[in-house]
């Protein structure tokens, strides 16, 4: 492998083309017409423009990329987060074309990509799933003698879905009908698929995820777990690792969980079995993200590893090393996701041009960005415009190094999320670790 096609923007693709040329390797940038001024098209070897803004018109037609590979010699593709990064369909698109999709089979993805199908191979991996429909809900009466059954409250959530869309939660059956309803209708627009499942709500949980690395060769590896509880509208809004909800036997079940997960769909590659953990300790399998996350650093930060470098090398047909597990975990890290929203105007996209940008420094901190002064951002894309990223020797210093770094950070011309993470890491609820996926609109927004 010499070349690999990023098929992504923004910040990840930066971080690729970085892994790759720490390799040796030539890198290939794809781009919009809105990103013809973009970093990682100005920072890679080779640049191709596959279209217009939109996404639809570019990061998402897999025809222009693959076009984009072939033009430029391209050995591999990796997809980053995002757009096609768990389409099954572009995965068989690259094997079929002789190149190598830097991630698990179109098989896997497609198997993880259902929620139904995936919560029932979990199952039978033996991962503690939260109690549901066997699969497919085919109606609203169907789905009320099940919510009966399992009890309420439950949750009605899209089979084909992701980043909180097609999520219902049902407390009695007086809201149900309606509530299915609108999940079916908000599923098929946003994903095609109207197909829907029923869980049992676990209340006031946390969200906790393990990654895991396998090589495709029969060898999985977990790297600790991250803690995704900071959450607004079913988006992360800030990461951290190791969880302080986690002691070390929890983290070793967890993790046996994970692998044995991953394991069982023969996964190549970085991904994410993610966890709801109750008050009691126990947990539950949400979903598997089968590509590197947006938050992959804060497990970087405490093991030392370079994540994306491992899923190139794996791709390359490198194995992992089981005398590696389990990874030793160094300190805490702590992530926030800087996004060009307004938090005074209820989170609104705020696009615009950056007209002074200056990220904190200092030691342990790391800002993963693609912006600069004087860039535009566009309008067409999401609205995260940098990660900025700390690393202490245990939790309480990583909160007063973010609190500092935020402190510091200079970002004028558009509003953004800082004044929301600068009261947050503040908050004595925050401090203490006392949070739940409702924190953010029970104790910060409820007001």
């Amino acid at each position: 492998m010499k070349k690999i096609l990023i098929a992504n923007r923004g910040e990840i693709a930066l971080r690729v083309i970085r892994a790759c040329k720490e390799l040796g390797l030539q890198t290939i940038a794809v781009y919009s017409q809105a990103d013809r001024d973009a970093l990682h098209v100005r920072y890679a070897d080779e640049a191709v423009c596959i279209g217009p803004a939109p996404s639809s018109e570019s990061y998402l037609k897999p025809d222009c990329i693959i076009a984009a590979a072939e033009i430029t010699g391209a050995d591999a593709i990796h997809p980053g987060y995002g757009f096609l990064s768990e389409n099954a369909v572009f995965s068989a698109i690259c094997s079929d074309n002789q190149i190598k999709f830097i991630g698990p089979s179109p098989d896997t993805i497609a198997m993880m990509g259902d929620k139904s199908r995936a919560k029932d191979q979990m199952q039978l991996a033996g991962v503690p799933v939260v109690p549901g429909s066997d699969g497919v809900v085919p109606s609203v009466e169907d789905g009320k003698r099940l919510a009966a059954e399992i009890g309420y409250p439950v949750m009605i959530k899209a089979s084909a879905g992701g980043g909180g869309r097609g999520m219902r939660a049902v407390m009695d059956e007086s809201d149900f009908e309606l509530s299915f309803q609108s999940a079916e209708t908000e599923a098929q627009a946003a994903f095609g698929n109207s197909e829907i499942y029923i869980e049992k709500l676990i209340q006031n949980p946390r969200h906790i995820e393990i990654q895991v690395m396998g090589d495709g060769q029969g060898t999985t590896l977990h790297y600790g777990e991250r803690e995704c509880s900071i959450q607004r509208r079913h988006q992360k809004l800030l990461e951290e690792a190791p969880s302080i909800a986690v002691d070390q036997n929890l983290r070793e079940r967890m993790g046996a969980a994970a692998i044995a997960g991953a394991e069982s769909v023969d996964y190549e590659g970085a991904g994410t079995i993610e966890f709801l953990l109750d008050s009691s300790g126990q947990f539950y399998f949400m979903e598997m993200n089968t590509r590197i996350q947006v938050e992959h650093p804060v497990t970087e930060e405490i093991t030392g590893l370079d994540l994306i470098r491992q899923q190139i090398l794996i791709a390359m047909g490198e194995r992992l090393t089981p005398s590696n597990q389990p990874v030793p975990i160094a300190g805490h890290s702590i992530e926030c996701r800087i996004n060009a929203e307004d938090p005074q105007k209820n989170f609104r996209p705020s696009p615009g041009t950056i007209k002074d940008f200056h990220p904190p420094g200092g030691p342990g901190i790391r800002t993963d960005t693609h912006v600069y002064a004087g860039y535009q951002i566009p309008a067409h894309y999401d609205s995260m415009i940098a990660k900025l990223i700390v690393h202490g020797p245990n939790r309480e210093w990583a909160i007063h190094r973010m609190q500092r770094a935020l402190d510091e950070f200079v970002l004028e011309g558009v509003a953004t999320t800082i004044p929301f993470h600068q009261e947050l890491l503040r908050h004595p609820a925050f401090i203490a670790g006392e949070t739940d996926t409702h924190f953010v609109e029970n104790q910060m927004l409820s007001n």
